[in-house]
């Protein structure tokens, strides 16, 4: 039985976005490892309160994230951010 566990970060993705990973987290685990395994296979989203998270040493916030989804060339997770 797969237990696919994702962490997020709190307020990046709408529920629309995580419900759609849901599904397509199901279905790639069901391609490798065949569909009677779909009623089987558990995806558990977890989110991180923003700030709560760290990369290198820094908190990582929803701005953060937000910016870089944007390809915001002046983000950069390995200073610490003001």
């Amino acid at each position: 039985m797969p237990l696919v566990n994702v962490k997020l970060i709190e307020g990046v993705f709408t529920p629309t976005q995580k419900q759609e990973m849901i599904r397509k987290l199901t279905d790639t685990m069901v391609s490798i490892e065949g569909e009677n395994l779909r009623s089987v296979t558990w995806v558990v989203i977890e989110e991180v309160k923003s700030g709560d998270w760290g990369i290198g040493g820094n908190p990582l916030t929803v701005s953060d994230v937000k910016a870089l989804a944007d390809s915001n060339p002046k983000v950069d997770l390995t200073k610490p951010t003001t």
